[in-house]
């Protein structure tokens, strides 16, 4: 099972009202559907700060990739001209390997995994997923090789074309297991339950599953229910439309919103 010998804490603004999360929109050039409506939202959300739990890019092979006029450097900017006031990013199974350079001149704050975010008077365990996916054995050794900052470094020194011919193969393989599963691996539901309990946290709100919706965990040593909220992925193209906003307000709310859904009036955003 994996421990976490401490979990990173973030307290909230006294002044936010509104966050919103998001996970799993795996943008990239190819898919324009999906960049168009988060650009769309970034550029418009009401949230006084958005969440993003990882899997934000299909793949992130480097910082250098955001070169001028790039796709990564049109993301980038939609990240900086964000409507919202605070933007945390944690990174994921695809975009591991972003660094702490791009995301300071994008005006995005790194998020450990996990962390424990308090907002409203409540604690909320914030995860990208995958750290609890430990049936998948297989993947957490290759979670483990990649994480390495040793392996990082080895692989950011090789030349941006061959990196990304790798993450090519990579990709490749990962869908062919994908398509042979059938599925993508659930949580440990003990392992979650034990990390609420050390968070003294009772919601988990976590992606990389795709597998959308709140389930109860059970309760705690004071009775207190247990709940795991798993975020949505995004496809807004083809035969499956979905993407979700899940939004938390100062009260204690949860609602599942559409992207449009959690936008401020853009008129007088714009001046018009």
């Amino acid at each position: 099972m994996t421990a976490i010998s401490q979990f990173a804490t973030l307290p909230a603004p006294a002044h936010w009202r509104t966050i919103d999360f998001i996970a799993d929109l795996h943008l990239s050039e190819s898919e324009g559907g999906v960049f168009s409506a988060w650009q769309r939202y970034m550029l418009h959300t009401s949230a006084d700060a958005v969440f993003i739990l990882g899997d934000l890019f299909e793949v992130w092979v480097g910082d250098d990739s955001a070169v001028p006029g790039s796709f990564e450097a049109r993301c980038g900017q939609t990240l900086a001209a964000s409507a919202a006031a605070g933007v945390f990013f944690m990174h994921g199974n695809r975009d591991f390997l972003m660094g702490g350079g791009f995301l300071a001149r994008h005006r995005v704050q790194p998020l450990a995994d996990p962390t424990v975010l308090t907002f409203g008077g409540r604690r909320y365990l914030l995860t990208h997923g995958d750290l609890l996916c430990t049936g998948d054995a297989a993947y957490q050794q290759f979670r483990a090789q990649v994480r390495n900052p040793a392996w990082q470094q080895s692989m950011l020194a090789r030349p941006l074309a061959e990196r990304q011919a790798i993450a090519r193969q990579t990709r490749a393989i990962s869908q062919q297991h994908q398509a042979e599963a059938g599925f993508y691996a659930g949580i440990d539901a003990d392992l979650a339950r034990r990390w609420l309990t050390e968070a003294a946290a009772a919601t988990l709100i976590h992606g990389h599953t795709h597998r959308p919706g709140d389930h109860p965990l059970g309760v705690d040593a004071a009775g207190q229910p247990l709940t795991q909220v798993t975020l949505s992925d995004w496809h807004v193209t083809g035969s499956t439309q979905r993407a979700q906003v899940l939004r938390l307000t100062a009260t204690g709310g949860l609602q599942r919103i559409a992207p449009g859904q959690a936008l401020r009036d853009e008129r007088k955003a714009t001046g018009g």
